[in-house]
């Protein structure tokens, strides 16, 4: 009888992780970055690849970066709420264009300069954002991905809010949402821009 119990009460602590472990969203993927610096960085500006920017350029500000890409399909979904938060909202939003042509598939890198790398990728975004919208106060070029693996990227679109001391405090992957927008992200830029 005792071994039934056992078996019953292991059965039912199976069940309820289960349960828990149903109801957890799994984009709320945590950071480790999240309450620390955001990593560094100075990359080339879309518009004016001649000049770059870093999180240095906006300390003071509370800012969200948006890492993107012209073959990213979720990134199309959450671009027009994008439009329409920058329009909306004096923050800046600071795009992080993310393996634009390595992260296609489409190209066979091996063939590729790293100028010619950088010309199409330069001209893709340009397109894409000419099509779409521009949201972005700027948008910076991550070419190879390497600050998109220092902010720990693994998909995109990904977006991060940073405070004025450049501590980022929230990390959101996967699409924005207007439910996300409102409930989340639009509460904490109120609460630091205190």
């Amino acid at each position: 009888m005792n071994r039934y119990y056992w078996i019953l009460g292991a059965f039912a602590a199976l069940v309820a992780l289960l349960a828990v472990g149903l109801n957890l969203n799994p984009r709320d993927v945590p950071s480790p970055l999240v309450g620390k610096p955001a990593p560094t960085f100075n990359l080339n500006v879309l518009a004016t690849p001649e000049k770059t920017l870093g999180p240095q350029d906006l300390q003071g500000k509370v800012w969200l970066l948006n890492v993107w890409a012209s073959w990213c399909v979720s990134c199309r979904a959450e671009h027009p709420i994008l439009v329409e938060f920058s329009k909306k909202v004096d923050v800046p939003l600071i795009g992080l264009n993310y393996k634009e042509v390595r992260g296609d598939g489409g190209f066979d890198m091996s063939k590729m300069s790293a100028e010619e790398e950088k010309k199409l990728a330069f001209q893709r975004a340009n397109a894409w954002l000419a099509q779409h919208g521009d949201p972005y106060k700027l948008t910076v070029m991550d070419l190879d991905g390497r600050v998109g693996i220092d902010y720990g990227v693994y998909g995109v679109p990904e977006t991060y809010v940073i405070d004025k001391a450049g501590v980022i405090r929230m990390k959101h992957t996967g699409p924005i949402t207007p439910d996300i927008l409102g409930r989340k992200i639009m509460p904490l830029l109120a609460e630091l821009n205190k």
